[in-house]
């Protein structure tokens, strides 16, 4: 009895750094997500290629737009390089997003495009970012002087920009080759994903600060994109409800889990509510990225196990933010003698969106509980929603800002 009370405690003390605040930068959890996306990919493709399991194209090609789409508009790290965050970058990184995450929910109809334009994002792109790695002052030639951990990320950075060539050109004739290739190119993401986290904890002035004109930050450009995807998923489900389009159940739950999974990683923002951004919520971030990776990959081998999670996820957390919602909004009204109009719009929002989770989650768990146009218009709903949740939630944010200079 001793001895399983002291290996307990034992196993608490090691497991103590699961609980502690963790400090991933969000360039870095995108780098992350995407490395993890390359590389299970590329072990996936060797059953692949035997015969042994199959594989969903639309859907890695999907994931990997959608994957240069947030990073496009959530921090202007386009597939040219480093631009500003105007607006027709932000564009251009929304209909990258959109057309990855069509690419995903409709199997050989739009094929054609999205792999021409994953060739553009990674052939064109990898050649214009090692270029301007190569005379940029602020790269190559500032890395080398400043010395030390900047002198591994320049071989780093040099592979990932010559191996997504490599891999671009590869997307027409697949083979163990292209396995191998994509292999060796998530692996040099990781490798650039860790020295940018380690540069960043040295020195924390080499951060990329976001540059807009609309006070985009990271968490509200999440936000816009997974608004999108529910749009999309909400639009398409109509005609795919009346038998007029196909459909890939599985690289929707999929590509939904890498949403879920980003979330987490970068603001501790769960399914089920916000919480601490400890390593224990990172860890399960990584879980939901891999079960959504492979669930685009390999068409429905997750399917159940996924639609039963994402509905019991969306359950719980419109529940939890229904609550919460409406004792935010007491509390308010008893605080405050007048509640100013935009807050009135966030609870009202709020509790929209959390009825429509609910809606959601329930027409998952229990099925032919609602016909799927009417599972379309709810989707539709939730992504509009969410589109103006952010829009109010950045005037919420300017708002601050005034009252903070005003003072």
């Amino acid at each position: 009895m001793a001895d399983a009370a002291a290996r307990w405690k034992h196993f608490l003390e090691k497991a103590e750094f699961l609980f502690e605040e963790a400090d991933l930068y969000f360039d870095v959890v995108v780098l992350l997500v995407a490395g993890m996306a390359v590389t299970l990919t590329g072990i996936l493709l060797f059953p692949v290629y035997s015969g042994l399991i199959p594989y969903y194209e639309n859907g890695v090609y999907g994931l990997l737009l959608f994957l240069f789409g947030l990073q496009t508009v959530a921090l202007g790290r386009t597939p040219a390089g480093d631009m500003r965050r105007s607006k027709a970058v932000v564009i251009a990184g929304i209909a990258i997003a959109a057309m990855g995450i069509v690419a995903c929910f409709i199997p050989d109809v739009f094929t054609l495009v999205p792999s021409a334009l994953l060739i553009i994002c990674l052939c064109l792109g990898g050649f214009l970012q090692l270029l301007q790695m190569l005379v940029s002052r602020d790269k190559l030639q500032a890395w080398l002087g400043y010395g030390g951990i900047f002198l591994y990320l320049a071989p780093a950075c040099g592979a990932v920009y010559v191996f997504s060539m490599f891999v671009g050109l590869l997307v027409w004739k697949q083979g163990l080759l292209t396995a191998i290739s994509v292999l060796v190119y998530g692996a040099s993401i990781f490798v650039v994903a860790f020295l940018l986290q380690k540069i960043y904890r040295i020195y924390p002035q080499a951060v990329k600060i976001l540059d807009d004109d609309f006070g985009l930050e990271a968490d509200k450009a999440t936000l816009l994109i997974t608004g999108v995807f529910m749009l999309i998923l909400g639009v398409l489900l109509i005609p795919v409800s009346f038998g007029k389009l196909p459909f890939s159940g599985s690289a929707q739950l999929g590509l939904l889990m890498v949403i879920f999974s980003i979330q987490m990683l970068a603001f501790g923002g769960t399914p089920v509510g916000p919480f601490r951004r400890t390593w224990l919520v990172i860890f399960l971030g990584f879980v939901f990225a891999a079960l959504g990776i492979v669930s685009c990959v390999v068409p429905n081998v997750l399917v159940s196990f996924l639609t039963l999670l994402v509905g019991l996820l969306n359950l719980a957390g419109g529940a939890t933010g229904l609550v919460k919602s409406v004792s935010s909004a007491v509390k308010s009204m008893k605080e405050l003698d007048v509640v100013p109009t935009v807050l009135v719009h966030l609870f009202v929002t709020q509790f929209v969106m959390n009825l429509v989770s609910i809606l959601f989650g329930t027409s998952m768990i229990v099925s032919n509980l609602l016909p799927g146009w009417i599972v379309g218009i709810i989707l539709t709903v939730n992504g509009c929603v969410l589109l103006y949740l952010m829009s109010l939630l950045m005037r919420i944010d300017r708002l601050r800002s005034d009252i903070i200079e005003a003072e």
